[in-house]
């Protein structure tokens, strides 16, 4: 029996603010491609992890931006991701990348680990 690849569909927003400070890094690492991605850990069950890379794995999902940005999704990360907004804040008393994720049902104070 041939083995069929289900197609998987993942929607990642990156705001303006967020493609901006992403683009800094790719920059300076002299890449392209951005992976998003949900681990087992944190204090309420999964955390976000992102990191650029070099090369995308076969099977990843790769989601071009307006800033030729490549956003890199695993599969199994992407249903957890689905519909995720992602926003870079810079306040005085912090800064970093905030996840507005549709498929959290908790999280806790720290804001890089949630629940699904």
């Amino acid at each position: 029996m041939d083995s069929v690849q289900q197609e998987v569909e993942v929607s990642v927003t990156l705001t303006k603010a967020a493609l901006k400070e992403l683009e800094m890094f790719s920059q300076i690492e002299n890449t392209q491609y951005f992976r998003i991605s949900v681990l087992p850990g944190g204090c309420s069950g999964f955390k976000y992890d992102f990191t650029l890379i070099e090369n995308p794995e076969e099977d990843d999902i790769i989601l071009e931006q307006s800033n030729g940005l490549k956003v890199v999704v695993d599969p199994f990360s992407s249903s957890y991701l689905h519909g995720t907004l992602v926003h870079y804040v810079k306040e005085m008393t912090r800064s970093g990348f905030t996840f507005q994720n549709p498929n959290a049902t908790g999280g806790c104070g720290c804001g890089s680990s949630f629940t699904a």
